[in-house]
C-alpha cells in the first residue's frame, strides 16, 4: 500500500526503523529496535507507528487505559490515509471481540472466555493432547525412517495445536487442514490484499455456520459455552462468539507452533543445555519460560492507539498514533534480563519474568493452554528422538515472512544418528 502521506509523517520524527516484510534478519531488527532507543519509530508496509522496546514502559503502557484497541481511535484510519487496502488491516479491523474493544466491554466479553477456558477443561483434555502428540510422533518416526529427512513443522509442531484448539471449538477434524491454509495465506505477506480480504470473508462464513450448529444442538466445547454463558453481562450476540472463535483459533495454533520449534532449535544450537534438560537437571518448564522470552512466538503485536498524548522517555506519543508492542525486542531487554539478555540460557535466575504473552486485561487467555500444549510436545519428542538433529545447518533456516509472528518455513530434521 502506498501511503505518501504516512511516510511523510514518519520522516518528521526522525530516524525509522523499517520493520521488514520478509523478514530476512530478526535479529538485525530486533538490535536496531533496541538500539532506537525505548520509544522507536517504526514503519509498517508504509504506515508509521511507535514500538515500545523495554519491558517496563511496556508493562506500565499495557494496562494505561490512554491506549485502546478501538481502531476509530487512530487518527490515520480516520483521516482515510489507512483503508482496507492495507495488507495487515485484517490484524487490527478484525470484527468484534474481546481483542478489539476495552473497559467494560472487554470485560464482558473476556469473562465469557474465562468462562469456558478453566484450568479444569484445560486437566480434562490434557490425556486428548497426550493421545494426539504420541500419534504425530508415530506419523514423524514414520516419515523419518532409514535416515529419511522430515520437517518437524509440517508433521508435528504445526497439526497438534490445531488438532487441540479446534477440539476445544467443536470443529471437525476434516475442518483442520483448511483451517491451517486459510490462517497461513491470511498472516502471509506474499498474499494480495484482495485475496487476504475473501479469505477473512470465507473464515466468516465457515465461523457463521458453526456458530448456528452449536445454537441450534450444544455440546461440550468452547463454542457452545460462549453461545450459553450466562454470567457477567449480557450473553454474547453472534458477531461476538464469531470474532472471538476467529482471534482465538489463529492466536491459539499460531503461538504453540512458535514455541515448540523455537524451543527445539535453541535446544538443538545449545547441546550443553540440552544435556542438562534430558538428564533432569532443569525442568521443561524453564525451557519454556526461557523460549518464550529469548524467540518469542509473536514479534510484534497491533496495535494500540492514544487517546491522548503519552509521555514515554524523552518521546511522546501523539493523540491518535498507533502503538505496536514489540515483545521480542521486550523479552530481550538488558534492563531486564541483564547484560547476556541476547544469549538463551535456561540456567538463568528463576522465575524468568517476561511479557511474552501481554500484560493487564488483554493478557492472552490462551497462555496457559499453550504452555500445557509445549510441556507435553517437547518432552515426549525428545524422549522418542533423544539424538534428533537438524538436517541443515542452522543459519539454513529461513523465516515466513509474516510481520507479526515468529514461524519457520520448514525445519527439517533427522531423527536417529
Amino acid at each position: 500500500m502506498n501511503c505518501p502521506h504516512a511516510a511523510q509523517a514518519a520522516a518528521q520524527h526522525g530516524t525509522t526503523v523499517v520493520i521488514d516484510p520478509m523478514v530476512q534478519d530478526l535479529d538485525g531488527e530486533t538490535a536496531r529496535l533496541r538500539d532506537a532507543g525505548p520509544l522507536a519509530r517504526i514503519e509498517l508496509l508504509g504506515v508509521p507507528a511507535w514500538t515500545l522496546t523495554r519491558h517496563a514502559d511496556a508493562r506500565r503502557l499495557l494496562v494505561d487505559p490512554r491506549l485502546v484497541k478501538d481502531i476509530n481511535a487512530w487518527g490515520l484510519w480516520q483521516s482515510g490515509v489507512v483503508t482496507r487496502d492495507w495488507p495487515l488491516i485484517g490484524m487490527i479491523d478484525a470484527g468484534r471481540s474481546m481483542f478489539t474493544v476495552d473497559g467494560d466491554e472487554h470485560r464482558r466479553l473476556r469473562t465469557k472466555t474465562s468462562q469456558a477456558l478453566t484450568p479444569r477443561r484445560l486437566e480434562a483434555i490434557r490425556p486428548d493432547i497426550e493421545k494426539f502428540t504420541a500419534e504425530l510422533l508415530d506419523a514423524l518416526e514414520e516419515g523419518g525412517r532409514d535416515g529419511a529427512v522430515v520437517d518437524l513443522k509440517s508433521v508435528f509442531a504445526q497439526p497438534l495445536p490445531m488438532r487441540v484448539v479446534g477440539m476445544l471449538m467443536g470443529v471437525d477434524p476434516a475442518e483442520n487442514a483448511m483451517l491451517t491454509r486459510q490462517y497461513k495465506a491470511f498472516f502471509s505477506m506474499l498474499t494480495p490484499q484482495e485475496e487476504r480480504l475473501a479469505l477473512l470473508d470465507d473464515l466468516d462464513v465457515f465461523y457463521t455456520a458453526l456458530v448456528r450448529e452449536k445454537t441450534a444442538r450444544p455440546t461440550d466445547d468452547l463454542t457452545s459455552a460462549l453461545i450459553l454463558a450466562e454470567e457477567g453481562g449480557e450473553p454474547l450476540t453472534e458477531e461476538e462468539v464469531i470474532g472471538n472463535l476467529k482471534a482465538m483459533v489463529a492466536a491459539g495454533h499460531e503461538t504453540t507452533i512458535g514455541l515448540i520449534l523455537n524451543a527445539v532449535r535453541a535446544l538443538l544450537a545449545n547441546p550443553g543445555q540440552l544435556r542438562m534438560v534430558l538428564d533432569g537437571e532443569v525442568p521443561w518448564e524453564t525451557v519454556i519460560e526461557e523460549t518464550l522470552r529469548w524467540d518469542t512466538p509473536t514479534t510484534h503485536l497491533l496495535m494500540r492507539f492514544a487517546t491522548e498524548d503519552i509521555q514515554v522517555g524523552d518521546g511522546v506519543i501523539a493523540k491518535g498514533e498507533g502503538v505496536v508492542i514489540s515483545y521480542r525486542v521486550i523479552g530481550r531487554d538488558p534492563e531486564q534480563h541483564g547484560p547476556d539478555a541476547d544469549a538463551f540460557d535456561i540456567t538463568r535466575p528463576t522465575p524468568i519474568r517476561h511479557m511474552t504473552f501481554g500484560h493487564g486485561p488483554h493478557i492472552c487467555p490462551g497462555a496457559a493452554l499453550s504452555r500445557v500444549e509445549a510441556g507435553i510436545a517437547l518432552p515426549a519428542l525428545f524422549a522418542r528422538f533423544p539424538n534428533l538433529r537438524l538436517a541443515v545447518p542452522d543459519e539454513e533456516l529461513r523465516k515466513l515472512p509474516v510481520m507479526t509472528q515468529n514461524d519457520m518455513a520448514s525445519f527439517p530434521v533427522v531423527l536417529h544418528d
